[in-house]
């Protein structure tokens, strides 16, 4: 079946199948939960512009992520709505996978590509009829917090994606596992050619952080019981994974499965080389920093003002989109926000590595910053912790608590698509707090300079590579990484209302030409560089054709 109903570009012509566990297409398709779904959607709109020969894999989930709503004393309520997608076309296709000895029933669904503007996108489902309702239940919600559901899910999403290109007889040059949650198909396809060497000829992979959370790993036993290694031997799995130990972590079984490798950001890079560099048979691991898409995520007006060099335009609009941000402010929390003053973002998913509340730390010296007249600033806070993360939860909620004593603090549920780029068009001063070297990338910081949001961060995932401190963006200092965390929090939380205090703020009041030209060196920096053009034309050089 022919997927592509654009023509191929001759220099993208490598077929290549691109599996991930999310994809942040559009609003109205909730199958995302944050950075990685933001970045794999960003790719397929980027792949889709340059008419690339990629076709994207993943899985559609019946409840989503979560929806964020409110208690009614306004804390974070998890709800769990099913979701209904009548723009997606019936493939017709149905394939067996055996989940822990059963055959369970995988649907596919495709995402065309004149909806959304994206390379053909398919998604998976087991919530069919053929299946008993525990199958059902296997893609109800992404992450699900039982571990052998969240197996299940791998095994749907690697050995499933395989066969359900098969079924389509979509011939495939390269399999691109976004993460490690698509392993499944390296063994999928190890059945087929019985040859790793084979394998590795048409694997790749994607590493996206250097967080243990998010490199998984499982009894090896589990593993084979539920089927994840396509039904092999455990001697077979044993001798072609190099595992011995009980213990199987996904991103090494990627890391020996691929022809290359790839960490997300010039500096993760580097950390994922040292914290990889004792894996015996892994692929090389080269960089290819992650980007976003500026057809979806920049203002057009705020873009054209931009290159027409009107920078009144370029405030006018920026005031305008703040207006915007702010009926949602007002909406939800009752709180009347005016443009005419700094504000200040932090949204992106709550981690504890992410410190939503470095801000807040010093408490009284936070309390004099956001209560002063003469240089006022407002704050919002948004994102969404994982809903069985009591610790992330507690803190959204502590912070909701806290905005109700000052009224420009505020703290927003429904961090999705829209919302993002609401936040992203309507701030000035991006804010992002990562303990450095714990955050490969942070891409939303590209889409918010993109729309003239400046940003302040510290100096990890992408930031080194755009930053030029006080020209484009601020950067906060490290701290000395020798270090106790409690210290290296106390030190980057002084020096980052240092920042504010004596440098961006009394700049935005008193000195508006130097922070319009900051705006625009950010705007002007930002792009090529960052968009996703660049980066999934990288993945072709580097990757796939390499």
């Amino acid at each position: 079946m022919k997927l592509h109903t654009y023509e191929i570009d001759s220099k993208y012509k490598t077929s290549v199948a691109y599996f991930s566990m999310e994809f942040g297409i559009h609003q109205g398709l909730k199958i995302y939960s944050g950075g990685l779904g933001f970045l794999s959607g960003s790719h397929m709109r980027s792949a889709y512009d340059l008419h690339q020969n990629m076709v994207g894999i993943g899985i559609l989930w019946s409840f989503g992520y979560y929806d964020q709503g409110r208690q009614s004393d306004g804390s974070l309520k998890a709800e769990f709505i099913r979701k209904h997608h009548y723009f997606l076309q019936d493939l017709n296709i149905k394939v067996k996978v055996k989940i822990h000895a059963e055959e369970v029933y995988v649907k596919a669904w495709l995402l065309p590509p004149h909806i959304f503007g994206s390379a053909p996108l398919i998604l998976l489902s087991t919530d069919i009829e053929e299946n008993n309702f525990l199958a059902r239940t296997i893609t109800h919600k992404l992450y699900d917090a039982n571990e052998e559901t969240r197996i299940s899910q791998e095994i749907v999403l690697g050995i499933g994606g395989v066969r359900v290109l098969d079924a389509l007889e979509h011939k495939v040059d390269v399999y691109h596992m976004n993460e490690g949650h698509a392993l499944p198909l390296v063994y999928e396809l190890y059945s087929k050619f019985r040859d790793m060497q084979e394998v590795k000829k048409r694997v790749v992979f994607t590493t996206h952080t250097p967080e243990d959370a998010g490199n998984e790993k499982h009894s090896i036993d589990l593993l084979c019981k539920f089927g994840f290694f396509s039904g092999l031997s455990m001697e077979e799995v044993r001798q072609i994974t190099m595992v011995q130990d009980d213990s199987f972590g996904l991103t090494i079984g990627a890391l020996r499965a691929a022809k290359i490798s790839n960490a997300v950001s010039r500096f993760h890079g580097e950390v994922a080389n040292r914290m990889w560099k004792d894996c015996e048979g892994r692929s090389e691991i080269i960089y290819i920093t992650n980007a976003q898409n500026r057809r979806f995520w920049t203002d057009r007006v705020m873009l054209n003002a931009f290159d027409a060099h009107e920078d009144y335009e370029l405030i006018s609009r920026k005031k305008h989109l703040k207006r915007v941000l702010f009926d949602v402010v007002a909406d939800q929390t009752g709180q009347m926000f005016d443009p005419e003053i700094l504000t200040i973002v932090w949204a992106r998913r709550f981690a504890e590595y992410k410190r939503p509340g470095l801000l807040k730390q010093d408490f009284e010296r936070f309390k004099k910053m956001i209560t002063r007249v003469d240089y006022p600033v407002q704050v919002i806070w948004a994102g969404k912790p994982y809903p069985f993360d009591t610790n992330a939860i507690n803190s959204f909620n502590e912070l909701i608590d806290l905005s109700r004593q000052f009224n420009n603090m505020a703290v927003l549920i429904g961090y999705e698509l829209e919302l993002s780029r609401m936040m992203k068009k309507g701030s000035d001063v991006w804010l992002n707090t990562p303990r450095v070297s714990r955050e490969a990338s942070g891409t939303s910081g590209m889409s918010a300079s993109m729309n003239g949001s400046v940003h302040l961060s510290t100096n990890d995932g992408w930031h080194p590579e755009f930053s030029k401190d006080g020209i484009n963006s601020f950067t906060i200092p490290p701290s000395e990484g020798s270090l106790s965390i409690e210290q290296q929090d106390y030190e980057d939380n002084k020096s980052l209302m240092d920042i504010l205090e004596n440098k961006i703020i009394p700049l935005y009041y008193d000195e508006p030409k130097k922070w319009i030209k900051i705006v625009n060196n950010a705007m002007s920096d930002v792009i090529p560089a960052f968009d996703s053009g660049r980066m999934v034309h990288e993945y072709y050089t580097k990757m796939y054709d390499a």
